[in-house]
């Protein structure tokens, strides 16, 4: 063994490529074994099966990452840190790799192993491959394998096509009505739009995509001179498989991909080739955010990092505080030009936050396995970063600094952050309500009460409901992005409002009766909300009943009782029906 040798030899960088290159292969099987179940799950309509597949999935990654890393410090002894044989390691890394599909993820894989080995800070180019250097989309010669169905004049029968090529153990409950439902609503979309260039053809990626209870058909309408996104929603019911819904507009389907949404399960080869499948239905959307939301949650991290570097090198804007309110538990700073959020752990939290700063690392874990439900953003987190100390604001510099410094530390002209999340950016929806047309407004108020009514679905209550703690996307969607008191709804005590009996206890500033750390009062959270009289009579009027204690209680014994409650990222096919009845 190296161990046992003052000198390593020569094959030794070599056996340590391949074996990383070996970890990697069979934590890339492994993580296609978990995603091949999501079939079956759906065809056995196990939604709990689903959410464990998607936490184990998840977990995946950082199990291979470690058990490589304990395998090659036991294998190399006192050589395990020797850069030099690391810089052989990884020279000669590529070799090893190169007719694997995806190298780049290779290649992340890589780094993940020598900075946790080495501890790196910032970037180490001769042991590590460079996020800034790995375009996951560059090498990319061949296109991800669709069907292409063409039309012969008949877009129905195209449909029963796409429909009819969709394999599963279950039946159709109605095929004949789930082709009527894709045909009407896509002959709608067109003629609402002025479209009258003819459909060519319809090209659908071969594998369907799975995420929780529901299946999508994934694809694209390519007209005369015309594209349009096509995503089909499907549900598997007691009767068998229908169309739950059909999305045509880039905006219903970058909902469906959101960054508030868990990953989809969708069997993919080469995963850089659906991404640019992907991207051309859905333009705006990053790319680091579709490697996420397919499951690749450290290459969509990686490929974030090198997006936020080539802007620095393309911008003189400097780092600013966020806008909205001072937050208590976190520093949080964006650049004005690019569209993600910092945050920092505070060193200390001023009254009243009695949270521990390793409780909150925990919430921000327990979001990232969670089932987000489009509800939660998908906050990535980053170690020992480093960023050139003029970059930054001398007001956010000096915060830092005073309140940071157990995270931040200078080092030369640059700032190290040892610790950090980082998020899409959105406007605080106290501020949005400010600027927003009064139309606007009362919509965001009510897809609030949307927001905690779906949080807890999901079983999570937000705990602070105050509105600088929600988010408003360009969508329009409300998300919750403070998890510091974030908590489960089964772990909560929520009680009706005593009734004061006499005008003592009634004129109290404090409450009168005892109050354990977990009981909650619903009725209380309207008192805490900064809305206009209008704007709390259409909260009242939609989502009264989450200002109730029976409300969550309800949601409480259903969630117990084992029943997973859908939060879905589009209007189903019913509720359609139902409104245009």
């Amino acid at each position: 063994m190296a161990a046992d040798s003052d000198i390593p030899t020569p094959n030794l960088a070599r056996e340590c490529a391949r074996q990383i290159a070996e970890a990697f292969a069979s934590y890339n099987a492994e993580f296609r074994s978990i995603t091949r179940r999501a079939p079956v799950r759906f065809d056995s309509r196990d939604s709990k099966a689903s959410q464990r597949d998607a936490v184990e999935r998840i977990d995946l990654y950082d199990r291979f990452v470690n058990r490589t890393v304990a395998a090659l410090r036991a294998q190399l002894g006192e050589h395990a840190l020797d850069r030099d044989l690391w810089v052989r390691i990884r020279n000669t890394f590529p070799a090893e790799i190169e007719r694997l599909p995806d190298p780049e993820f290779a290649k992340t894989f890589f780094s993940s192993i020598t900075r946790r080995l080495v501890g790196t800070v910032g970037v180490a180019p001769d042991i590590e491959f460079v996020a800034t250097d790995l375009d996951p989309l560059a090498n990319i010669t061949s296109a991800v394998g669709t069907n292409t169905y063409v039309n012969h004049g008949s877009l129905a029968l195209l449909f029963e096509d796409v429909l009819g090529d969709v394999r599963f153990r279950s039946s159709w409950r109605d095929l004949d009505k789930s082709i009527l439902h894709v045909t009407t609503e896509v002959t709608t979309y067109l003629r609402e739009r002025n479209e009258r260039r003819p459909v060519l053809r319809v090209e659908i990626i071969r594998p369907v995509f799975y995420q929780v209870s529901r299946a999508y058909i994934v694809g694209r309408i390519v007209g005369r001179g015309f594209l349009v996104p096509l995503v089909i929603a499907l549900k598997n019911t007691d009767g068998g498989i229908l169309v739950d819904a059909v999305m045509l507009s880039e905006g219903d389907v970058s909902i469906v991909f959101s960054f508030t949404r868990s990953y989809f399960h969708v069997d993919l080869e080469r995963v850089g080739e659906a991404v640019v499948f992907l991207k051309s239905i859905l333009p705006v959307k990053p790319v680091s955010e579709l490697f996420t939301v397919l499951g690749r949650a450290k290459q969509g991290k990686a490929e974030r990092y090198r997006e936020l570097m080539h802007h620095l090198e393309e911008t003189h804007d400097q780092f600013v505080h966020a806008a909205g309110e001072r937050g208590l538990v976190m520093v949080c700073f964006t650049l004005p030009s690019f569209d993600v959020v910092f945050k920092i752990i505070r060193d200390r939290f001023p009254y009243p936050k009695s949270v521990l700063r390793e409780e909150v690392m925990a919430k921000y874990q327990l979001v990232f396995k969670h089932d987000r439900a489009g509800r939660l953003v998908d906050a990535q987190e980053f170690r020992r970063l480093r960023f050139p100390r003029a970059l930054f604001a001398p007001e956010l510099l000096e915060e830092l600094l005073s309140e940071t410094a157990l995270t931040v530390h200078e080092d030369g002209n640059n700032l190290v952050f040892d610790h950090m999340y980082i998020e899409r950016r959105m406007t605080p929806l106290n501020l949005y309500l400010r600027s927003a047309s009064e139309a606007a407004a009362e919509r965001a108020v009510l897809d609030y009460g949307q927001c905690i009514r779906d949080l807890a679905y999901t079983n999570i209550f937000a705990g602070d409901l105050l509105l600088k703690n929600f988010g408003v996307t360009r969508h329009g969607r409300v998300i919750f992005y403070d998890y510091d008191e974030l908590c489960a709804v089964t772990d909560c005590h929520f009680r009706d409002l005593p009734q004061a009996t006499n005008l003592e206890d009634e004129m109290r500033g404090e409450a009168w009766f005892y109050v354990a750390d977990n009981d909650v009062f619903p009725e209380t959270f309207i008192r805490f909300l900064a809305f206009s009289d209008s704007q709390r009579e259409a909260l009242l009027r939609m989502h009264g009943e989450v200002l109730t204690a029976e409300f969550w209680r309800n949601v409480q014994e259903r969630l117990t009782e084992g029943e997973v409650l859908e939060v879905l990222p589009y209007h189903p096919h019913r509720v359609r029906v139902a409104s245009s009845a």
